[in-house]
């Protein structure tokens, strides 16, 4: 255990607690003992979590702390975070089912074909295609602007919630055209260690 694995877990443990503010829509919240309402605390968690996933990349490549832990465990995090936070929002009717249901079956697709091929294929090397970075930034931005819209209602902030779930969908689709072509060229390179993490 080294500082990029325990910042992917905490954003892990970012899950629960966004689930948990989200769906009780508790008035007052509390973070580091600051109290704020569950809109901005819904934010301002999603914006650390953002932060740790930048984060772990950076001191894993900095220090030289990667390790075939961190490797598996943050295309999960990343992973885990986003569909339940699109879960989450669908269920409260702030993002359409069909997005959810895209990037839902994707993910779970993705983790378990690449858990599949690194028992059977010992690929471990997930590196992010352009697509999977375009996809991720998407949703990422998509869940904000979608939370920001509690705090801020205006046309503006409606405008990039629309604005980024369309371009989810698109690259959702994209992204995951482009590992199925990755696997299968990588399936038939052997002795090349698989880059596939989407």
């Amino acid at each position: 255990m080294n500082l990029p694995n325990s910042l992917t877990l905490l954003r892990i443990f970012f899950v629960p607690v966004l689930i948990v503010v989200l769906l009780t829509r508790s008035p007052n919240v509390e973070l580091w003992g600051f109290p704020m309402h569950f809109e901005v605390f819904g934010v301002s968690i999603l914006l650390l979590a953002a932060a740790t996933d930048w984060a772990d990349g950076y001191f894993a490549r900095r220090r030289l702390e990667v390790t075939t832990l961190g490797i598996l465990l943050d295309p999960i995090a990343d992973k885990l975070l986003m569909s339940t936070m699109f879960l989450v929002l669908s269920i409260e009717r702030m993002i359409p089912w069909k997005y959810t249901v895209l990037v839902f079956s994707r993910d779970v697709s993705i983790l378990l074909i690449s858990g599949v091929l690194f028992m059977i294929a010992g690929m471990r090397d997930f590196r992010p295609s352009i697509f999977g970075k375009a996809n991720t930034f998407a949703q990422v931005a998509a869940v904000f602007f979608v939370l920001l819209l509690l705090v801020k209602p205006i046309f503006l902030v409606q405008s990039a919630a629309k604005l980024f779930l369309r371009a989810t969908f698109v690259f959702t689709i994209v992204s995951a055209v482009h590992y199925a072509l990755l696997v299968q060229h990588r399936l038939h390179a052997p002795g090349r260690q698989a880059a596939l993490k989407p």
